[in-house]
Formats: structure tokens, sequence, C-alpha cells
């Protein structure tokens, strides 16, 4: 007979990015860190901000695998969180209840967390604007979840098409959610620079004219593109 599991799973020690990594990453726009890493590493686009006014944040990702219908495991998130982190709530993209409302985004704008994402749904639209701290999610229903469990806190997840393990850097903003390997943070860090330079070059010819790529010019004028009348 198989036994039942723990209800809570939790892991408070993994690696952490330092705070110059943190802060070399924030306020940069997803797209250009997900052209850092080869066009991937968003969530799936059912996730998004609550309030769009609400939207930006960077931080440290602490993941919870809450299971659909139950909150849990955010508690244990919340028992983990220190200041700079985002709560990454994993609810198997459960829609018929909210995995958390304002009270819980309160808590952990209270243990300093600076924005919370979820493939699930939430609650309390009013208390979250409140709250004013990012929160991202696939939708609002004012159904509340259990607190049985099982769950995990700190340990690995896979939320909205994407691997994510504490320590991570996540970050968002109007476009999306995007994680950044704790593996690759310095990787994309030093390729940021000339993303941002090709970015600003490209912007500065589109405003003063730019009709069409040169990228693109020069495969449009080439012999792989064939006219037929």
């Amino acid at each position: 007979m198989i036994e039942d599991p723990p209800i809570l799973k939790i892991k408070r020690k993994f690696r952490r990015p330092s705070a110059e990594q943190v802060n070399a990453l924030s306020n940069v726009a997803t797209g250009f860190v997900v052209d850092c890493m080869n066009g991937r590493g968003a969530l799936h686009a059912s996730v998004k901000p609550i309030d769009e006014t609400q939207a930006l944040f960077c931080g440290v990702a602490v993941t919870c695998d809450c299971g659909p219908a139950d909150n849990l495991a955010a508690f244990g998130a919340l028992d983990i969180c220190q200041p700079g982190d985002v709560l990454v709530l994993a609810t198997d993209a459960f829609e018929a209840t909210a995995v958390i409302g304002d009270l819980v985004l309160g808590m952990a704008k209270n243990s300093g967390a600076v924005a919370m994402v979820t493939d699930g749904y939430v609650r309390d639209l009013v208390g979250i604007r409140e709250v004013a701290l990012p929160c991202f999610a696939a939708g609002i229903t004012p159904n509340s979840p259990a607190r049985n469990g099982p769950g995990t806190a700190g340990l690995p997840i896979t939320m909205a098409g994407v691997h994510i393990n504490a320590g991570d850097i996540i970050l968002g903003d109007l476009d999306g959610v995007v994680v950044v390997p704790f593996e690759q943070i310095d990787e994309v860090i030093n390729a940021l620079q000339a993303i941002l330079a090709a970015e600003a070059e490209l912007d500065a010819k589109v405003k003063d004219g730019l009709k069409i790529s040169d990228f693109a010019r020069e495969m449009l004028d080439s012999n792989r593109v064939i006219e037929v009348e």
C-alpha cells in the first residue's frame, strides 16, 4: 500500500545569486533577456500581470508546488522568503480555485518579496491592487483553496512550460515573465550589453524611417528567394 506523503517538503538552503547579479537584470525588458538566451525562457502567455500598473519586477525565485486547489506550500515559501525574493507558485494550471488572495500577497510583501507569480488563479482583486505588489497569474476567481498539501517549497518545479529552480532569477514586465537559470546568469549579463546596443541602433533607424532591416533586404535580394508571376 502506498503511504500517505508528508504534507509539505521544504528545502531552505539553495544557491542564491548576488545582489549585483540581480541588479544587473533589474529594469531590463524581458524581451532583451530572452534574446540573450536564444529566444527562450518566458513562461506561457497565460501568466500575465493582474494589474498592468504593477508589472515590473526582478528578483530571486522561491519555488513552491501547491498542486491543484491547495496553497499549503505557499506558506512554506513564505517561511523561506527573504527580501528581494519572488514567490513562484505552481498549481498544475488549476483554474477552479484561487491559490492565493490579497492577504497572502500582503504577507509576501511584509516578508520582503518583490512579486508573486503563479500559473493558477488568484482572488481579491481590489485588495491585490491595494497591496501594490506585482502579481502575475492566469486569471481571477473568488473560489478559495484548501490547506491540506501535499506540496513542496524550495524544490524544483515546472510551471507554464518552464523548469524553475529556487535561486534562479525571475523578472517580469507587461510582456510577461522570464526565468534566467542560475547557471546562465553571468552569461546573460555578459551578453546583455551587445543586445541593448543592437536594439538601440535598430530603434534609431526605425524612428529615422527605416522600412526593412538590412538582413531581410539581403535575404530578399538573394537567390534563395524566387519570385513568381
